[in-house]
Order: structure tokens, then C-alpha cells, then sequence
């Protein structure tokens, strides 16, 4: 599913204009991103999952072209955990 068919659905299962449903969804990726530049910044939605930052080390790497060693510099990176009501659902449809 993309931006726009996720637009769609949103707009058809809430009864609204497919403006105000891509205006919502904006507005949802812009808080989430806002929160999660903070320090310490993370968005938990119970039963569906937790946005949050993490903070990845510096470490040795090897360039797959020459098989040289490379530094790749320490970054934060943003992490997404399914919560508990997510996690079943997806594990459930592998089942069928």
C-alpha cells in the first residue's frame, strides 16, 4: 500500500474527504517526526507500536567493491516496535 491508496482507505473507513484524510496523515508522519527529533522524543500507540530513536555506534566496515576496511560514522536511526494487538494480527495472518 502507498501514500495514496492509504489516503483512500483512510477517507472510506473514517466517512471523510480524501483532503481531510491526507491532511490527517500529514499532520500524524509531521508530529511523529517533531517528537522523535526531540531528545528523548518517542511515540507509543498501544496495541499498534512504538516510534522511537536510537543511537547507532560508530564501527569498522568493509567497502563490498574494493574489500577495504571503512569507518562508518555513529548516527541516530529511527526504530519502529510493533506492539502486542500489531504483533498478534500480523502472526495470525501467517497462520492462514
Amino acid at each position: 500500500m502507498n501514500k495514496s491508496e492509504l489516503i483512500d482507505a483512510m477517507a472510506k473507513d473514517a466517512g471523510i474527504t480524501k483532503v481531510a484524510a491526507k491532511a490527517a496523515l500529514e499532520s500524524f508522519v509531521s508530529n511523529v517526526t517533531d517528537t522523535l527529533k526531540k531528545k528523548e522524543g518517542k511515540v507509543s500507540l498501544v496495541g499498534f507500536g512504538t516510534f522511537s530513536v536510537a543511537e547507532r555506534a560508530a564501527r569498522q566496515g568493509i567497502n563490498p567493491a574494493t574489500k577495504k576496511p571503512i569507518k562508518i560514522a555513529a548516527k541516530k536511526v529511527a526504530k519502529f516496535k510493533a506492539g502486542a494487538d500489531l504483533a498478534e494480527a500480523v502472526a495470525g495472518a501467517k497462520k492462514k
